[in-house]
């Protein structure tokens, strides 16, 4: 998820908005990826050898399967646009670079596939497969390709302090309604939707590099080199970041390690000591975290941060400490909110932007040390969307508030922003109001167990606050979807 929420609020309408066990038990029989990687930090490629075990989890029978290939929507000339105009300068410090992905061979079983570059964007591959494979049947999809990594902010990239090493990799496409889920990148929100799976993970890279991960490291050190063996199990998404400059600083909660990568923080003790404060809290108030780590990086980005399965990046750009520390507590919580349980965040980012948000605005009522309490930034978040409407309206005669609809179909990114976090905020705060803090927390545990693992959808959220609230919340939450509700 990019997290521009409270910080483009701040730059739109210079408003300041603003115990660790692991008892669950993973799914198995998930398709799997085995990643070999070497970095090279003079031509700043990866060389990339990846066997991917998928599984047939649909209902059909395949005659190919189709993976997005992220990296493509950072070449020369691609359709789809990475960052938006407003923000190209701060992506690209050093003038516009670009990069991609060039796939050389794939194979099925070990034997050589047929394979298309196709999409509307050169965004996906698909891999015919040489028989069909069955529901609940398995097939070994090889890739050889070569990343070329563009000089840009981002999630995919170098900058000046660190190399982001996120959705680098061909990843199997979504399967619904009979057909593969194969959205377009976007510059607004975060434009993907992924199960989880099993991910071991060798990168081989320069000794003077530090790496930061998703998942268990393992290294190994040679002479020039460094290899790390990477395990990660049951996880939505991979991603890595590389630094020459990083610091670390680690604590340990009961069976919880957690990793902070830094460069340019004094307060580094104190965020720690907020990382270790916010995962425990959102342990207690909404269910259980299952891995046994979680990093948080500084980095070149682009937004304020982001987040990925046992690591979130927190950009570097950010210069006031106490934004750096909403950040955190945001990022953080999406563990919860889209790591664990996840949701189609091209169709639906609401469902994980929005909880989020207003989660954040809990622990900071919760913790008023922070100089922050939910009074004041509900408040502040109010007058911030009415701002934000009036501007529209009065700029383009109409204004559409409506939240149920794809990231393609918010015409900017300040639309997006407000009509998913902001305005996610003020719903999630009118369903507190109403149903009141226990019923709400007990409606938040409910939602989290029943969804561990899985895909959220709308009806299923709708559904289980309304279940686990004792409350028939599906009218309010259609009145702030649709757009019917007015912010007063």
């Amino acid at each position: 998820m990019k997290k521009i929420a409270f910080l483009l609020v701040m730059v739109f309408c210079a408003f300041a908005f603003v115990g660790c066990a692991n008892s669950f038990d993973y799914k198995s029989d998930l398709t799997s990826y085995d990643i070999d990687i070497k970095y090279d930090d003079v031509a700043q490629t990866l060389t990339v050898s990846q066997t991917t075990d998928y599984i047939n989890t649909t209902n059909n029978t395949l005659s190919c399967v189709k993976f997005h290939l992220y990296p493509n929507a950072f070449r020369e000339g691609a359709k789809a646009k990475v960052v938006s105009t407003q923000n190209k300068d701060l992506a690209y410090p050093n003038g516009e670079s670009y990069g991609q992905i060039d796939i050389s061979e794939v194979l099925i079983n070990e034997d050589t596939a047929n394979f298309e570059i196709e999409g509307e964007d050169e965004n996906i591959v698909s891999v015919s497969l040489s028989q069909q494979l069955y529901p609940d049947e398995r097939v070994l999809i090889g890739f050889s390709y070569v990343v070329t990594l563009a000089n840009i902010n981002h999630r995919l990239g170098y900058g000046e302090n660190a190399v982001n090493l996120c959705n680098f990799y061909p990843v199997a496409c979504m399967y619904e309604d009979d057909d593969f889920v194969c959205d377009l990148y976007n510059s607004n929100g975060d434009p993907f939707y992924s199960a989880v799976a099993d991910y071991d993970v060798s990168i081989l890279y320069p000794n003077t590099y530090t790496l930061a991960s998703t998942g268990n490291q393992v290294t190994q050190n040679f002479d020039l080199v460094k290899q790390t063996d990477i395990t990660a199990k049951c996880v939505r998404d991979f991603g890595m970041v590389l630094s020459k400059n990083f610091e670390q600083k680690n604590a340990v909660c009961d069976d919880l390690t957690i990793n902070y990568y830094y460069y340019n923080d004094e307060e580094k003790k104190k965020t720690v000591d907020l990382i270790e404060q916010v995962m425990s809290f959102f342990e207690q108030n909404i269910g259980e975290y299952p891995y046994s780590q979680i990093s948080v990086v500084e980095t070149n980005f682009v937004h304020g941060g982001m987040e990925y399965p046992n690591m979130v990046l927190i950009s570097d750009d950010i210069t006031d400490y106490s934004t750096y520390q909403l950040v955190i507590v945001h990022e953080l919580l999406h563990q919860w909110w889209y790591g664990v349980v996840g949701n189609n965040q091209f169709d639906y980012g609401w469902i994980d932007e929005g909880l989020t948000e207003f989660c954040t605005v809990y622990f900071f009522e919760k913790h008023q040390e922070y100089g922050r309490n939910m009074n004041d930034m509900i408040s502040s978040a109010t007058q911030s969307y009415k701002t934000f409407a009036k501007v529209y309206e009065s700029v383009l005669g109409s204004v559409d508030t409506s939240m149920n609809r794809p990231l393609n179909k918010f015409s900017t990114e300040p639309e997006y922003v407000y009509n998913t976090y902001v305005k996610g905020t003020l719903m999630f705060s009118t369903i507190y109001d109403l149903v009141g803090e226990k019923a709400f927390l007990k409606a938040l545990k409910y939602y989290y167990n029943q969804n561990i693992y899985n895909i959220a959808t709308p009806t299923i959220l709708i559904k289980c606050f309304s279940h686990g609230s004792g409350k028939n919340l599906e009218g309010i939450f259609s009145s702030f979807l649709e757009g019917k509700v007015v912010i007063k």
